[in-house]
């Protein structure tokens, strides 16, 4: 059984290796430095703060047995600097870190970004992304946006025929790091899935 349900900050430890895989899939220079230690203790504690459980940001994790096996993180377009500042002052802090990472800029205007989906590969294929994705509706219609916007990596076609299925439109590319990503959008209709 898949719960589908908001992050708390005692999940922080089990997002943490989730958006881990996510980074090593970006290969960011920036990041080739930094112990795989350091970086998931600066990315648990960004998963305890207020800024990406509530204030600012989103999370939903999904849930088998106690454990997570998901997650799903973004926010509206206009607080993607209070985003960026959570993760700049915590690598400042770190001594993994030899200067501070500063993320690229992701977003489009007016937009719900969404940040960050993934799903622990033991439990891939089951249907938990689909899951995580029919929950972001919500996320932004509680956001007051109407709009979704994420990006695909230009070397992950899987993912992009994906979320063209979803009904996203490519609107424009994105440098991150040093990969090309297509900017994909569509419009907010009703979620098919409430998370509890």
């Amino acid at each position: 059984m898949i719960t589908v349900r908001e992050a708390q900050q005692d999940d922080a430890g089990q997002i943490a290796p989730l958006i881990d895989l996510i980074f090593d899939e970006m290969e960011l220079d920036e990041l080739d430095d930094v112990p795989e230690p350091g970086l998931a203790k600066v990315i648990t504690r960004a998963y305890q703060t207020k800024t990406y459980l509530s204030s600012k940001a989103s999370t939903v994790v999904a849930e088998a047995d106690g454990q997570v096996v998901g997650v799903v993180f973004g926010y509206p377009s206009e607080n993607e600097d209070d985003i960026n500042r959570v993760l700049i002052n915590l690598s400042k802090k770190s001594t993994d870190f030899k200067e501070p990472y500063i993320p690229d800029s992701e977003t489009h205007s007016d937009e719900w970004y969404l940040d960050s989906i993934a799903v622990d590969p033991k439990f891939q294929g089951r249907g938990i992304g689909s899951k995580l994705l029919a929950a972001v509706p919500r996320m932004a219609m509680n956001d007051g946006k109407s709009v979704i916007g994420l990006n695909v990596d230009f070397e992950n076609p899987a993912a992009k025929k994906l979320y063209a299925r979803k009904g996203f439109k490519t609107v424009g590319t994105n440098t991150i790091g040093n990969h090309l990503y297509d900017h994909m959008q569509k419009a907010v209709d009703q979620p098919s899935l409430l998370y509890v």
